[in-house]
């Protein structure tokens, strides 16, 4: 999305200027109005590394790393230096440091860590992503650095990881934070917000299905879920003002192994540092 779309830490209404400029493509043509709503969901906000991010960032090891199946390069963080590694997936518009108080706790206890930031987004190149290559990052850096003890993915990060762990990532233990779950209503939010008829779902899903050469709604966090047998453990706030909790509920619904920990009043990010959060994380990976 667009700089201004949205702050870090709440959602934000869509400026004028685009929702007028949606509107008025969709009058002329339902084809440049799909493909401007295409080009807002696949461009996320480079955010500037804040500074409670800045020591994770000096202390670990970065290289650039191509990923062959989408043909794009992103930068790769390692930190610490146990053999007990963690992959730790961030979001829509993160970065591979957001998840540093997680980190931190990890190298305490014993596990070391690898993250990215994925394509378009942090120190990566490009403009535009989408979670098909979310998940391609996944798997090629589990042939490059694998085995993960377990991975831990926050948002977007988290519904990439259940996709990837359904095609075949070889972990112990998974664990979402704030994930979300029907594609089809990621895009029904979406082209709702940008006050655009409810028929440009669909054809912003089909324009997808195309390019990709796949079905959007088949990488639905709990059809994934069905297929998961390892513990999985999911985290969400009822406060969250950006993936509904009900997510969540029917995630964990579907899980075959799997534990749910919702909280109160830390919304979407704030989660991420928060101490019980971060000790169940712990305790879970510890027992797995």
């Amino acid at each position: 999305m667009p700089k201004n779309l949205k702050k870090q830490g709440k959602p934000l209404k869509i400026p004028k200027v685009i929702l007028l400029t949606a509107r008025f493509l969709s009058v002329l043509s339902s084809k440049l109005a799909t493909l401007f709503a295409a080009k807002l969901f696949t461009t996320p906000i480079k955010h500037q590394i804040p500074k409670r991010e800045l020591a994770m960032d000096a202390n670990s090891i970065q290289e650039c790393v191509l990923i062959p199946t989408i043909n794009k390069e992103v930068v790769v963080y390692h930190y610490g230096d146990s053999d007990k590694k963690i992959l730790l997936v961030h979001g829509w518009s993160g970065r591979g440091t957001q998840l540093h108080k997680i980190a931190d706790e990890l190298l305490l206890n014993g596990f070391s860590t690898i993250s990215f930031d994925a394509p378009a987004h942090g120190k990566s190149s490009g403009n535009s992503t989408i979670m098909i290559e979310f998940i391609a990052t996944i798997m090629f850096l589990e042939t490059k650095f694998g085995k993960f003890e377990g991975a831990i993915g926050h948002s977007l990060g988290g519904i990439s990881l259940l996709n990837a762990t359904k095609k075949g990532l070889k972990i112990d233990s998974l664990i979402t934070i704030g994930s979300a779950d029907i594609i089809k209503d990621i895009v029904d939010d979406f082209i709702f917000k940008l006050q655009l008829k409810p028929k440009f779902s669909d054809l912003l899903q089909k324009h997808f299905e195309l390019k990709f050469g796949a079905t959007m709604n088949s990488f639905s966090g709990f059809l994934s879920a069905k297929e998961i047998d390892i513990p999985v453990l999911i985290i969400h706030d009822h406060d969250d003002s950006e993936v509904s909790v009900k997510c969540a509920i029917n995630i964990h619904k579907n899980l075959k192994n799997g534990q749910l920990m919702l909280t109160k009043g830390l919304g979407h990010r704030q989660i991420l540092g928060n101490e019980n959060v971060i000790e169940k994380v712990i305790d879970f990976l510890k027992q797995e």
